[in-house]
């Protein structure tokens, strides 16, 4: 994909997000963000969507089996958590001394 059309989003790794739609939906509780895949559309959030994975023995796992494991969501399924109101909020860009920062809506808040 050219750099020209590549979409941008808000979300990083290491983000506090909310999962607002889903099997896992809890608006109220933060869960960390573990990877994004801006490519897809997609981010992989800790405890969320977790699917089982039969794997086979191999030299790193010896004995194999069923193994548990978080699988990607879709980037629009999560929203950034502001800790100052304690649930999900959608964020703005501002520049703040030359430098783009996100800033929650719902408090005002500039996120780390």
């Amino acid at each position: 994909m050219s750099n020209r059309f590549k979409p941008k989003f808000n979300i990083k790794k290491g983000d506090s997000v909310v999962v607002i739609a889903g099997d896992d939906k809890d608006p109220k509780k933060a869960r960390k963000v573990l990877e994004v895949f801006p490519e897809d559309a997609r981010v992989l959030v800790e405890g969320v969507n977790i699917v089982t994975k039969h794997t086979k023995p191999s030299a790193a796992n010896t004995k194999g089996g069923i193994v548990k494991v978080e699988a990607p969501i879709h980037i629009s399924n999560v929203m950034l958590f502001d800790a100052k109101s304690g649930s999900g909020s959608k964020v703005k860009r501002s520049r703040d001394n030359g430098k783009l920062v996100r800033v929650a809506k719902k408090s005002g808040e500039v996120i780390k």
